[in-house]
């Protein structure tokens, strides 16, 4: 792959907002762009019923928040979408999370994942995965997600299908091991045929947590992403672990230094997916490319647990 501007790889992030507040949001993301990174913070347009809310991070409700979010998108960061708030949504409020987004970033998201606790998730829990495997899957999870995710499904009141085909390009599905996303998920951006929804899946690497992050970015990692010519998507949040009492973490701030003085493309999500969907003569996968993926996947969660 060869990347703009001569770099030796591609490198990004996409943060979910489960459980950040507007003073963590701050010291990372002023962290960030000191260092000349670029990535894509997810966001809940909608406030959150406080009855019905399964996390407390920061909603579009606070009005320091969004003059945070905006400052950061004229400073080059990308907004993301990750369902209309923190709890299930039903279409008319999905879809006045969608126009609330536009109002307040000035068009719809171009990428997105799904939030866990929102029943509204488009091919979510075991609809990521087909035949058997999604069988696997209910056993790897006990079956504690079927039925969990309505999005994709005509006729429910939490469907929205429809709005995520017409106004999202990218969705976040697989997240896997190891620092080079693009090794991991070779076809992304990719369109399922059997998912028609979604305009374009994306993978990402596993750092949900402070430990998996600084894992995936050891030294020896950042070196194989270099050597390979690789794109790595993390998948963080960002409020957990990362900045406590007002600081950022030091082994985390020292892997970024690392990170950004090595000859890096550091874009937003959206940005890198579009290069690799430019390079692409073809977007949608075959059947055999799925089940490789689907498998590839169900063996890091069952040594993981991933989500």
């Amino acid at each position: 792959m060869r990347w703009p501007e001569n770099k030796s790889f591609a490198f990004s992030i996409f943060d979910d907002p489960d459980s950040q507040t507007l003073a963590k949001s701050r010291v990372v993301y002023s962290f960030l762009a000191d260092h000349g990174l670029r990535t894509t913070i997810g966001v809940w347009p909608n406030p959150a019923d406080p009855a019905l809310a399964s996390d407390c991070g920061e909603t579009c409700a606070n009005a320091d928040y969004v003059a945070w979010m905006q400052e950061l998108q004229r400073r080059g960061f990308e907004i993301g979408f990750h369902n209309a708030t923190s709890h299930t949504s039903d279409r008319e409020h999905t879809r006045a999370g969608l126009d609330r987004f536009v109002d307040l970033f000035g068009s719809n998201p171009l990428t997105m994942s799904n939030h866990y606790h929102a029943r509204e998730g488009i091919y979510w829990g075991p609809d990521r995965l087909s035949g058997g495997h999604r069988h696997i899957y209910n056993v790897l999870t006990r079956g504690a997600n079927r039925n969990t995710s309505f999005g994709h499904k005509r006729g429910d009141a939490r469907f929205w299908g429809d709005l995520c085909k017409e106004r999202i390009r990218y969705v976040r599905n697989f997240v896997f091991g190891g620092i080079n996303t693009l090794k991991a998920c070779p076809d992304m951006p990719y369109h399922d045929p059997e998912r028609a929804y979604v305009n374009y899946w994306y993978a990402s690497s596993d750092a949900a947590t402070l430990s998996n992050c600084l894992s995936v970015l050891s030294d020896a990692n950042q070196d194989q992403l270099a050597q390979e010519g690789g794109a790595c998507i993390l998948y963080v949040h960002f409020a957990h672990g990362f900045c406590e009492n007002g600081r950022i973490d030091p082994r985390f701030a020292e892997a970024i230094r690392r990170l950004t003085r090595r000859n890096g493309w550091f874009v937003p999500v959206h940005t890198l997916l579009d290069h690799l969907a430019a390079r692409k003569p073809h977007t949608s996968i075959t059947s055999a490319q799925r089940k490789a993926l689907e498998r590839r996947w169900l063996i890091h969660k069952a040594r993981f647990g991933t989500s």
